[in-house]
C-alpha cells in the first residue's frame, strides 16, 4: 500500500459540519471561524445543551476560531438572573471560555431600527387580529391563507401604531407587527409571520424600558450578523427556519451569517423538556434543578459525573442530520471509563453482617497500607485499620451455597481484601433464625507480603466496627420507567411513568479515611459502585450519592 493511501486511510473521520467549514475556508468564503452558544435564560442547561455547547466551542477551537455566549432574552415573563449565572457556571465546569458575553437585549435598539426599516419599505405591518384569529388566517400546508384585514394599512400607520406600541398605549396581545410577505407560500413560516407582540414585563437587564419584544425568528439571524457568526449551528427543528433566517438577512441586506442544522440529543429514561424539567422541581417531585435524577448538568455533576465524561459522550454520538435515541448506557459507560482511570477506593459496607475473629489478640489493631488507586500501586496510600470485630456485606455469606459460591460459607475460606485469609467457624443466629454474626479464625500466615501465600478463590471487602464511619448513601436509579419518553401516546401524562424507586437511603459503613477525601471527583467504593460527596454533607452527617455502577454488561458499538 501507498504512503498516500495509508494517510488517506488513517486521515480522521470528519463530520458534516467540519466539511462544511474546511470547504468555507478553502473557498474563501470566510477567513476565520466564529460560532455562539444561545441558550435562553428561562431554566437551567441539561445534556442535550452539553452536546451543542461541546459543538459549537468544540468546532472554533479546532479552526482557530472563538465562541460567542449570547443569551436569548425576548421574554422577560421566564427569564430571570439565576439562569444566567447557572448557564455561565455550566459551560465552565464543562472546560470552555467564550468569547463575548452578549444578549440579544444587547441588539433592541438596532432590532427596532430593522422593524421599521420594514414597515417604510411596505415589508411589515401592525395586525389588529388576536392570536386565535392569526393562527385561523395561515391556513394549513393544504390550504393556502387569508391576507389580515390590516395588511394593506398604510405606512403612516403603520409606523405610527408601532411607536405607540413601543411607548406602552396598548395592553398586551392587543396589536403586533407583522412581516408582508406571502400568505399562500408553501412553506407556513413565510406567511406573514410576527416579528414583535407586546409583554409589559420587567425585564431582568432592561428593565421597563421595553414593552414590546422582538419574536425569536426576528432575533436569532439578526444578531449572528451582528456578531458576524460564520456558523450559526442549531438543531433540527429550526430547518423549517433557515429560509426566514435566509429572508431577514438578505432583505436586510446584513452580514450573511449562514444557519445549519444538526440532530439534537435524545436519551433513553430521559425528558429533555425544560418545561416539564420545570414542573418537576415546582411540584416537589424532585429536590431541585440539582436533583441528581434530573439530566440538568447541575444535576449530573452533583451525581458525580466528571465534565471529561460528558464531553466523552459527546464526541462518541457524534454530529448527524438524523435524529436518533441514544442509550443511556453509553453515558455511564462513558463515566465509568472516566472515574475507573481517576478514582480513588475505599471499602464500604452497606448491609452489614458482624464478623468477629476469635483468635485475634483482644485489644489489637493492625493498620494496613492500601493503594488508593489500583492502576498506581506505588502511588498515594490510604490505612486501613483491621480489628477482631468486622462488618462485612450479607450477601458475601450464605449458609447453604451452591458449589460455584466463593465467598464465605460454614467452613469455607476467603481473603479479606488486602489482609488475612479467614474461615468461618460458627453462625450465630437470633430468636427468628436470623443469622446475626460470624465466628471466624484468621491464617496469621497469609498476611500479605510475609510468609507463604496462599490463594483462596473469593475476596471480600470489610470494615472495622470500632473505626467504621456511617455515611448515608443516596442510591439513585433512572427517573423514568419509560424508554423513550419522547413516543408517549398521546394523552398520558409523562408524569404516569415516574419511577417510584428512582431514590433509596440507606445507612453504610465506611473505612475512615473515605472522610478525609480531598480528590474532588466520585470515589469507588469497592466491588459496588461510584460515588460522589454531596454538598449537603455536613460533620455529623456525610452523604454520598450514587454516581454508577462498577459493572455493566453494556459495550459501545
Amino acid at each position: 500500500m501507498s504512503e498516500e493511501n495509508k494517510a488517506t486511510q488513517t486521515e480522521e473521520k470528519k463530520n458534516f459540519l467540519e466539511e462544511i467549514i474546511e470547504d468555507d475556508l478553502a473557498s474563501g468564503r470566510i477567513d476565520h471561524v466564529q460560532t455562539r452558544f444561545p441558550p435562553e435564560p428561562n431554566g437551567y442547561l441539561h445534556l442535550g445543551h452539553a452536546k451543542s455547547i461541546c459543538l459549537n466551542f468544540g468546532l472554533a477551537q479546532k479552526y482557530g476560531g472563538k465562541t460567542n455566549l449570547r443569551y436569548d432574552d425576548t421574554n422577560p415573563t421566564k427569564e430571570d438572573t439565576e439562569y444566567v449565572d447557572s448557564i455561565k457556571e455550566d459551560i465552565k465546569w464543562l472546560g470552555f471560555q467564550w468569547d463575548k458575553e452578549c444578549y440579544a437585549s444587547d441588539y433592541f435598539d438596532q432590532l427596532y431600527e430593522w422593524a421599521e426599516e420594514l414597515i417604510k419599505r411596505g415589508l411589515a405591518y401592525v395586525d389588529d387580529q388576536t392570536q386565535e384569529e392569526i393562527s385561523k388566517g395561515r391556513g394549513t400546508v393544504e390550504t393556502p391563507g387569508v391576507n389580515s384585514p390590516w395588511r394593506d394599512r398604510s405606512i403612516e400607520e403603520n409606523l405610527r401604531l408601532f411607536r405607540e406600541m413601543k411607548a406602552g398605549k396598548y395592553a398586551d396581545g392587543e396589536k403586533v407587527l407583522r412581516a408582508k410577505i406571502d400568505m399562500a407560500s408553501p412553506n407556513m413560516m413565510f406567511r406573514d409571520p410576527l416579528l414583535y407582540r407586546i409583554k409589559h414585563a420587567t425585564h431582568h437587564r432592561t428593565g421597563d424600558k421595553w414593552c414590546i419584544y422582538p419574536m425569536y425568528d426576528f432575533t436569532h439571524g439578526q444578531c449572528d450578523s451582528i456578531e458576524h457568526i460564520t456558523h450559526s449551528i442549531c438543531t433540527l427543528e429550526f430547518d423549517v427556519h433557515r429560509p426566514l433566517y435566509d429572508w431577514f438577512i438578505k432583505t436586510l441586506g446584513i452580514y450573511p451569517s449562514h444557519q445549519y442544522e444538526f440532530a439534537r440529543l435524545n436519551l433513553t429514561y430521559t425528558l429533555m423538556s425544560k418545561r416539564k424539567l420545570l414542573e418537576l422541581v415546582q411540584k416537589g417531585i424532585v429536590s431541585g434543578w440539582d436533583d441528581p435524577r434530573m439530566p440538568t448538568l447541575c444535576g449530573v455533576r452533583r451525581r458525580g459525573y466528571t465534565p471529561q465524561a460528558i464531553k466523552m459522550f459527546c464526541e462518541k454520538i457524534g454530529v448527524s442530520k438524523r435524529d436518533q435515541l441514544m442509550d443511556i448506557q453509553l453515558l455511564e459507560w462513558c463515566v465509568r471509563q472516566d472515574l475507573n482511570a481517576r478514582s480513588n477506593r475505599y471499602m464500604v459496607v452497606q448491609d452489614p453482617l458482624k464478623v468477629t475473629i476469635t483468635n485475634w489478640e483482644p485489644g489489637k489493631v493492625e493498620w494496613f497500607d492500601c493503594p488508593l488507586n489500583p492502576a498506581e500501586p506505588d502511588g498515594a496510600k490510604r490505612c486501613v485499620p483491621f480489628t477482631g470485630e468486622l462488618y462485612i456485606e450479607k450477601a458475601d455469606f450464605m449458609e447453604d451455597a451452591p458449589k460455584k459460591f466463593f465467598r464465605l460459607k460454614p467452613g469455607g475460606e476467603v481473603r479479606l481484601k488486602y489482609t488475612y485469609i479467614v474461615k468461618c467457624e460458627e453462625v450465630v443466629k437470633d430468636a427468628e433464625g436470623n443469622v446475626v454474626e460470624l465466628k471466624c479464625s484468621y491464617d496469621p500466615s497469609t498476611h500479605p507480603g510475609n510468609g507463604e501465600w496462599r490463594s483462596v478463590k473469593g475476596t471480600i471487602h470489610w470494615v472495622s466496627t470500632a473505626y467504621a464511619k456511617p455515611v448515608e448513601l443516596r442510591l439513585y436509579d433512572r427517573l423514568f420507567t419509560q424508554p423513550d419518553m419522547g413516543s408517549i401516546p398521546e394523552g398520558h401524562d409523562y408524569k404516569e411513568y415516574l419511577n417510584p424507586d428512582s431514590l433509596k437511603v440507606v445507612t453504610a459503613y465506611a473505612e475512615p479515611d473515605l472522610l478525609a477525601d480531598k480528590s474532588g471527583i466520585a470515589v469507588q467504593f469497592e466491588r459496588s459502585g461510584y460515588f460522589f460527596k454531596d454538598p449537603d454533607s455536613t460533620p455529623e452527617k456525610v452523604v454520598f450519592n450514587k454516581t454508577a455502577s462498577l459493572k455493566d454488561s453494556y459495550k459501545p458499538e
